[in-house]
């Protein structure tokens, strides 16, 4: 089945059914093939109120279709009007248009009356409209005297007009007997009725000729009434007159005369009332005499006046809404005011409303056996009364039919069969009009049919698209099916869209889109099948475009010019000059790619241009030759143009001028362009804008001008060495104003508040106007309602604001601009949204299933989309450790927020502390903010290894032991079970002894180590562990003390372990040539370390230990998939240097563990970071690969300087 109207587009998806379309079974603006059986269809008909011209032929139009052909016949004030019996009426052959013969013989009003059509057929009747004829008329003015009016200075003054009553009414105009139109003002102006009101009447009113015209547009006539004189004369001129005749006691006070409040002229009283019909326009007039003269102000006391359809006229004497409507209805006040008071009328205004459809009724087409209706909406004040016709009489005397059921507006059919076909008026009528309206119903058994050309072949460029069209007619509706190839393969894919008319697209046809289609129409009754075929061609290209030239007098010149096309496609190549065509000169040949210019003349310059044409496409480019004089033999100074002077405006039009100039000299150097500039004195004064470049041949342009615009022009040249100074400036020459070109661009629709809707734009700029009195239409309504467009007009803003809207509603919106002069065209429709409000619902079934320690995945149900209320952004997961009740003193709550866009139902909370107690809800989020929570879910992150001991301590060396002290963990991350304990001696030469493993109970913080070797140094490694496993080391080195004398030495203070000498054997010479030599050699070491450190080298300390490193200790693998841990910021070659100078070891011997707030890089989008699409997380925490014993990590403190020198004793 056909649809008039393009329907809107349908795209399959892959994986889906074959491309299939369901039509609807009842379809409005339905078409019938003309050579199927139907009812007639009115297709024109005359006016309901046709007014003719009297001195013209009548014509009654009556155009009906059907099958068979239906006849015709008419009724005159509702009785037979036999044609034939009347010599000067006839009837159209096929038609039933009625000619009426008055300009040989008889009168027009012999003719008037209502008159209707009737056509008619074996499967019904169709009727017109009710047309009233009525002849125009156009009558005199009655004869009449009319006296001159003499007055006072000061004094109101009506001027009658009183046109005679014509049809239609005539317009009325005040001009004087020079055919000039009389001056208005808010003193004086003319009323609705035609008459001429003067608030108060000055010398200058004095004329003899106040002429009221009435034009008749129907007949192009117009009439005159008498002209009216009118004599002003002053205070004093009417004192002198009395003089003669009166005493003193009579003249006339100036004063008295002049001044007083105001009184209306128009209407009467202090109330009136109006009735207007909706859609019309209400006009409302109040006119007021006084001294001074009253201005008038107009309110709605009920109300506000509606701003986008308000409109003033008559300097504001009269109001005027247009598209009145019932809500216009109310109490209307208008306020004469002046410096001595102030009165008011009050007009009580009532809307009524001829019937206007809600929904007519639409022509249906059956199949026998099915169901269908006919609805009848429509609506007025007072409501219109439905009336049902059948084939032009009233349903109620209309034989029966058991297939038909009238439920008030609406008629329902069910098994209908062929007998059934009939066509139904509907008649809504109320006291002040009626619409009728025909709709037939035909039951038809059709098989499917196609109605497009079978074999058809489409040739499409590539990357174009490509409309297969498959028009087609059966009842019951058929379905359609698209096949591509011999095989029958229904199309799937999703490149492809299929129309509601059965038009398949290929939005962008590629090669492979090659071949044959089949269009298939099936319904109960059978099937049609039709072949089209698509070819895709290559697009024509020019791989070789002609090049810029310049050619010296009297040359020879070639300009190549090479295309590549499709090999089916056979293509023309034409050259132009100056976009026309070659001179006609044997000079110019053209061969199969180039064109030759021989024997080359300055007029020979200009833009060659190639144009490659195919039945598909054309191509084109470009090329511009400059003519330049043979190189003379002085050296010539070459320079940019001198600027174009002379500059002249001709065929000044309202949208174009000719611009002509004289060049100014080129200095040596071709010119090759001239930039025209303009200047918008009205709008953007001192602001020059490009206006168009034209070849450096050209001395002329054509330039397009847009209207409202003062224009000034200037022109420069340009050569190969630069541009040239501006010209001076054109005359100015302002363009008429017209209706706006564009509308506002930018247009969008978002609510700021829950039940609003702020439609904004980008205005147009004063150049873009093209006129004065900038406005813009806005124009909303709901995308997926039946409202009709509301409408109104504002002024030149960017912004509009439409309160009381459903809460997150798609809208469709429009800004259409317009100014005094019109509209702009039709403006795009974009889709907006009103406001959003705030989420309803929770996100429910939450639940948490913890990865690791650090690591916990949160899953939950999405919420409904209609409980969202706005554009979803995602949901957000606030989550917090349970705190402990000292902690909870000390601060907040601390709680984290992750954000997951879109429409996740998962994310991943990274960064957890383990072995602790979390809490978290999950909300959603959109535009306007966050829902309400979850409730809320409580989950435990096991154990994970602990961090460093917070810090180790060695105390009291002796000769055989060294005392540890420590303190726990800062962060256990678990129940501790153990300290490991590992050291091992450090030689003389440097190098590592064997390495001691030792388990220590976790409640302890003190270990004395015994049976060590006297004066020897040690490593320590320490850490603890829990069920986890190990955690992060902490290393320390200290010294046994000294065997001297056998006496131990004291305590030396915490991480001092250099023994000291407690015999005086500081007078004895040996010790004092030893104490010099030690110190030699110190020296000398200590200036070969400074010497190889500065030239990059190793210590031998480094060496040592790299050479004799602990097998037991492995690299932390750096891909490994695990979570690195924060590292010191010291260098993590510096763990295994117990010997490096510049360490930053305490003196205490105390070794701090930075603490690391875990930084790691945060999930989501909120406060604390974000996800991947996945869920998933970004980023890992990162570690350096260092030396380590097998069950625990080096610290990467150094050893202080005083260890260091103490190795060397």
């Amino acid at each position: 089945m056909q649809l008039k109207k393009m329907p809107r587009r349908k795209r399959l998806s892959a994986g889906r059914a074959p491309l299939i379309l369901f039509l609807c079974q009842m379809i409005s603006a339905l078409d019938v093939p003309l050579d199927l059986v139907q009812p007639p269809t009115i297709t024109q008909q005359s006016p309901k109120d046709y007014i003719i011209d009297p001195r013209e032929n009548i014509v009654i139009q009556c155009e009906a279709k059907g099958k068979p052909p239906p006849s015709f016949s008419w009724t005159r004030n509702g009785t037979h009007f036999d044609i034939d019996k009347d010599p000067l009426v006839t009837m159209k052959p096929g038609s039933g248009t009625l000619t009426i013969n008055i300009m040989s013989e008889g009168k027009a009003e012999t003719y008037e009356g209502v008159y209707q059509c009737t056509a008619r057929n074996e499967r019904g009747a169709a009727i017109s409209n009710n047309i009233v004829v009525r002849p125009s008329r156009s009558p005199l003015w009655t004869k009449e005297k009319l006296e001159p009016i003499i007055l006072r200075n000061g004094q109101s003054l009506i001027l009658p007009c009183r046109p005679p009553l014509g049809l239609p009414p005539p317009i009325i105009f005040w001009m004087d007997n020079s055919f000039q139109r009389l001056p208005q003002s808010e003193r004086v102006s003319q009323g609705l009725n035609g008459d001429l009101y003067f608030s108060n009447v000055l010398p200058e009113d004095t004329r003899e000729d106040y002429i009221c015209y009435a034009r008749f547009n129907h007949t192009q006539t117009i009439q005159q009434k008498q002209p009216i004189s009118v004599k002003v004369i002053s205070v004093d001129e009417l004192n002198d007159t009395v003089a003669a005749n009166l005493n003193d006691t009579e003249f006339y006070s100036a004063k008295s005369n002049r001044e007083r409040p105001p009184t209306f002229l128009t209407p009467e009283g202090n109330a009136s009332h109006k009735e207007e019909l909706r859609g019309n326009v209400l006009s409302l007039e109040c006119i007021a005499e006084g001294l001074p003269t009253p201005i008038i102000y107009w309110i709605k006391e009920d109300g506000t006046l509606p701003i986008n359809r308000t409109f003033y006229r008559n300097f504001k004497k009269t109001l005027q809404i247009i598209q009145v409507s019932e809500a216009d209805s109310g109490n209307y006040q208008c306020i004469a005011k002046n410096p001595l008071g102030a009165i008011h009328h009050t007009i009580s205004v009532t809307v009524k409303a001829a019937p206007y459809w809600i929904m007519a009724p639409q022509n249906l087409v059956l199949s026998p056996g099915e169901d269908g209706r006919l609805t009848c909406g429509a609506n007025g004040s007072p409501k219109p009364r439905i009336s049902w016709l059948l084939n032009g009489v009233p349903v109620e005397i209309a034989p029966d039919d058991p297939s038909r059921k009238i439920d008030g507006d609406t008629i329902i059919f069910s098994n209908v069969q062929e007998r059934s076909s009939a066509v139904y008026q509907c008649n809504a009528s109320n006291e002040y009009g009626y619409l009728l309206a025909n709709a037939f119903v035909n039951v038809l058994a059709e098989p499917p049919r196609i109605l497009t050309s079978a074999n058809t072949l489409y040739q499409v460029i590539a990357d174009r698209p490509a409309l297969l069209d498959c028009a087609f007619f059966g009842s019951p509706l058929p379905t359609i099916e698209w096949f591509k190839g011999a095989k029958g393969s229904a199309l799937r894919e999703d490149i492809y869209v299929l129309h509601e008319n059965g038009t398949l697209e290929i939005p962008v046809a590629q090669k492979d889109s090659t071949g044959t289609y089949t269009c298939v129409a099936r319904n109960k009754l059978g099937m049609a099948k039709n072949e089209v075929h698509l070819e895709i061609k290559d697009a024509t290209r020019i791989i070789k475009q002609p090049e810029y030239a310049v050619m010296q007098r009297g040359g020879t010149v070639s300009f190549e010019c090479k295309v590549k096309h499709d090999h089916t496609l056979i293509p023309t190549i034409t050259w132009l000059k100056d976009n026309g065509e070659l001179p006609n000169d044997g000079r110019f040949t053209v061969d199969k790619d180039h064109l030759v210019v021989a024997d080359v003349r300055d007029d020979d310059g200009g833009t060659y241009t190639c144009v490659a044409n195919t039945t598909l496409d054309n191509v084109s480019a470009s090329a511009v030759l400059s003519v330049v004089a043979p190189t003379p033999t002085p050296a010539p100074i070459y320079d940019v143009p001198n600027p174009p002077f002379d500059l002249e405006l001709t065929d000044q039009l309202d949208k174009s001028v000719q611009l002509s100039w004289t060049p100014g000299s080129d200095n040596n150097s071709p010119i090759t362009k001239f930039i025209i500039e303009y200047e918008d004195a009205m709008h953007e004064a001192g602001l020059w804008h490009l206006q168009t470049e034209v070849s450096g041949m050209q001395t002329t342009a054509q330039l397009k001008l847009s209207p409202y615009v003062n224009y000034s022009f200037r022109v420069m040249a340009v050569n190969s060495l630069g541009r040239s100074l501006p010209s001076e400036a054109s005359e100015q020459y302002l363009t008429k104003a017209a209706e706006p070109d564009t509308n506002p661009t930018a247009v969008e629709g978002l609510g700021s508040e829950p039940d609003n809707l702020v439609i904004t734009w980008k205005p147009l700029n004063g150049f873009e106007s093209n006129g004065p009195g900038l406005q813009y239409k806005v124009s909303w309504r709901q995308k997926d309602g039946d409202d009709e467009w509301t409408s109104v007009v504002v002024a030149n803003v960017s912004k509009y604001i439409v309160s009381g809207t459903p809460t997150f509603v798609p809208y469709l919106i429009k800004v259409q601009a317009l100014n005094d002069v019109g509209f702009a065209p039709e403006p795009a429709v974009v889709m907006g949204h009103s406001g959003e409000d705030l989420p309803m619902v929770a996100p429910g079934n939450v639940h948490v299933n913890v990865v690791n320690s650090t690591l916990a995945e949160v899953h939950w149900d999405p919420v409904p989309l209609k409980s969202i209320r706005g554009h979803l952004q995602g949901y957000r997961i606030y989550y917090w450790k349970a705190q402990s009740s000292s902690k909870r003193n000390r601060r907040h709550l601390e709680k984290k927020i992750l954000t997951f866009q879109g429409s996740k139902t998962h994310g991943m909370l990274p960064g957890l502390e383990p072995f602790s107690h979390y809490t978290l809800n999950v909300r959603v989020v959109n535009g306007k903010g966050e829902g309400p929570a979850s409730p809320d879910r409580v989950f435990n992150t096991p154990e994970g290894v602990p961090s460093a001991p917070s810090s180790l301590k060695i105390v009291n060396p002796t000769l055989d032991s060294l005392t540890l002290e420590w303190d726990p963990p800062s962060r256990p991350n678990g129940i501790l079970t153990e300290y490991t304990l590992k050291y091992q001696p450090i030689n003389s030469t440097h190098e590592l002894g064997p390495l001691v493993d030792l388990k220590i109970p976790a409640n302890k913080t003190r270990w004395t180590l015994k049976n060590l070797n006297f004066s020897t140094r040690y490593k320590f490694y320490f850490y603890a562990q829990t069920a986890a496993g190990s955690g992060s080391q902490i290393t320390e080195e200290a010294v046994t003390a000294v065997d001297e004398a056998g006496i131990p030495p004291p305590d030396v203070g915490a991480g001092k372990a250099m023994a000291s000498r407690q015999v005086d054997i500081a007078t004895q010479g040996w010790f004092i040539g030893l104490m010099c030599a030690v110190a030699l050699l110190i020296l000398i070491l200590l200036i070969v370390c400074f010497i190889r450190r500065n030239k990059g080298g190793k210590y031998p300390v480094k060496e040592k230990e790299d050479a004799h490193a602990d097998p037991e200790i492995q690299p932390m693998k750096e891909d490994d998939g695990t979570f690195g841990e924060y590292r010191s910021l010291e260098s993590d070659a510096e763990d295994h240097k117990p010997l490096k100078k510049g360490s930053r070891t305490p003196s205490d011997r105390t070794v701090k563990k930075e603490d690391s707030d875990d930084s790691l890089v945060d999930y989501g989008e909120g406060v604390n970071g974000q996800f991947n699409e996945d869920g998933s997380f970004i980023g890992q925490y990162s570690g350096k690969k260092e030396k380590e014993p097998a069950e625990g990590n080096e610290s990467s403190e150094a050893p202080s300087p005083v260890n260091a020198m103490n190795s060397f004793v």
